[in-house]
């Protein structure tokens, strides 16, 4: 089959490594100059800035990609494991370091917290094993057609519940941890699912188990030399790339997609289509005349963020990890305001990243570069003037870097505000998409076919699995799990 994927983003990328390695002629249409996505890069006044995501896990799904086309990511790629995976810092004055591999996470626990709290470390890690086991196979990697697909593998789902998958994460965080730092340190990933803790079902400490036991790593050249590297492998297996290349039109006829119309008028023919844009995007700019599905137009969408990115002269912390969280004082009060209030963090927690620690190219010598993260309302949940609400968040930002002893002598900077995310096709102004309640999980979540347009296939963070990158990087070969059902 000749196959167009529109995006070269992680999911795009993945889609075409696994279609190309099922036989099919694949070609990937990219309207930037380079592969990425959301994983995109800044380069100014001799820093470089990684865009996206900074947080990468689970790297066997990356290699999962490569070995479709019959190659290894490490033929391509130089992962690096952080560990600490992240440092924790409290409003306290105190610290925690997640480290990597249970002895050592249980030793920092026991420091910090006591020996109660490190001996229920260990059976956190058991159930959290066993939640993953239960879910991946049965629940995450898997195309859903209508909700009684959930009972398909009746055993799964009833180990599924016996383990607590369908309780709330905070409150079973909460049962295991007498710390709370320990509360927040394991539950602050239902923030990446758009959900508080206290709401987030427990299956979704899966993304706790990801990053705080299976590990954070990080790419050699920062995280743009993935999708690099997956675009390199990919033409390598054959798949053809046009860069600087804009779809406008998905191109359709007695109810089927036949191929893209690019914005100068060429059109394109297909057998198979997989689209990776913004679910709501690409119904409203691509296929105008079909509706777009309930749980895409009326969904709930996760909170968004401010990122500031900043070069700057002089040399981080020497306690700063790459990967910093400072954490407020208050923990149910922020997400009340992110998700309820609408408005920005009265006692914000950050995220402080810290890229040339490990990535040379990201700052010139004697500089240091910094990505700064602070959730915010979506543009749906909160009506903010971000004209003058990114400046304001901006000066509070610089005053607590300098209290936390990061250097703030700026060269260059970027502030990316929900404006800025809506502006780069990211349906309610978020990076994060459609939010994971119940309601839009698994079968419920906007599906990955459309049965009014035959060979149309979706892929990205809107629709299965989900978010994150190791959801992306699924739900490409999900994708190409679609297509290839379609040759049967």
């Amino acid at each position: 089959m000749n196959v167009i994927v529109i995006g070269a983003g992680l999911s795009g990328l993945s889609a075409a490594l696994h279609l190309r390695g099922q036989g099919h002629h694949v070609t990937v249409l990219e309207r930037a100059a380079v592969p990425g996505g959301r994983s995109g890069r800044i380069e100014r006044d001799g820093f470089t800035f990684d865009s996206g995501p900074t947080v990468f896990t689970m790297v066997d799904l990356l290699d999962q990609a490569f070995r479709a086309v019959g190659r290894r990511a490490d033929d391509y790629l130089t992962m690096q494991l952080l560990d600490p995976a992240y440092r924790a810092c409290f409003d306290d004055g105190s610290t925690l370091h997640v480290r990597h591999g249970v002895e050592a996470m249980r030793a920092e626990i026991a420091r910090e917290c006591g020996s109660v709290d490190a001996a229920a470390y260990e059976e956190f890690v058991v159930w959290l094993r066993k939640l993953y086991l239960a879910e991946l196979p049965h629940f995450i990697d898997v195309n859903f057609d209508r909700p009684t697909d959930l009972l398909r593998n009746p055993v799964a789902a009833a180990r599924l519940v016996a383990l607590g998958g369908f309780d709330r994460l905070g409150p079973a965080i909460e049962r295991r941890f007498s710390d709370p730092r320990l509360h927040r340190i394991f539950s602050f990933q239902a923030m990446y699912a758009g959900l508080a803790p206290a709401q987030a079902l427990a299956l979704y400490a899966v993304i706790t188990y990801m990053d705080s036991v299976e590990g954070v790593w990080f790419p050699e050249g920062g995280m743009r030399a993935v999708p690099d590297a997956m675009a390199q492998a990919a033409t390598d297996a054959g798949v053809e790339f046009h860069y600087g290349a804009t779809v406008d039109r998905i191109t359709c006829a007695q109810g089927r997609a036949t191929g893209v119309r690019l914005a100068g008028g060429e059109r394109l023919n297909a057998d198979a289509v997989v689209c990776t844009l913004d679910l709501p995007v690409a119904y409203e700019e691509l296929l105008p005349e079909v509706p777009t599905p309930r749980v895409a137009a009326r969904g709930r969408y996760s909170p968004s963020c401010v990122v500031w990115h900043l070069g700057v002269k002089g040399a981080p912390p020497p306690e700063a990890a790459h990967h910093n969280i400072h954490f407020g004082q208050q923990w149910h009060d922020a997400f009340d305001d992110l998700l309820r209030r609408g408005r920005p963090m009265a006692d914000p927690s950050r995220f402080v990243a810290v890229p040339s620690l490990h990535d040379r190219d990201a700052a010139p010598e004697g500089c240091t570069s910094l990505y700064v993260l602070e959730p915010t309302p979506n543009l749906e949940v909160g009506q903010l003037d971000w004209p003058s609400e990114g400046p304001r968040l901006r000066e509070r930002m610089l005053t607590d870097l300098q209290r936390w002893g990061y250097p703030t002598d700026i060269v260059t900077e970027e502030l990316v505000t929900p404006q800025d995310w809506l502006a780069q096709g990211m349906a309610a102004g978020t990076p994060f998409a459609l939010a994971h309640t119940f309601r839009q999980t698994g079968p419920f979540r906007a599906k990955n076919v459309d049965k009014r347009v035959k060979g149309l296939v979706f892929a990205g963070s809107s629709t299965t699995p989900g978010v994150g990158i190791p959801m992306v990087l699924i739900s490409g070969k999900l994708a190409a799990r679609r297509v290839a059902e379609m040759t049967r």
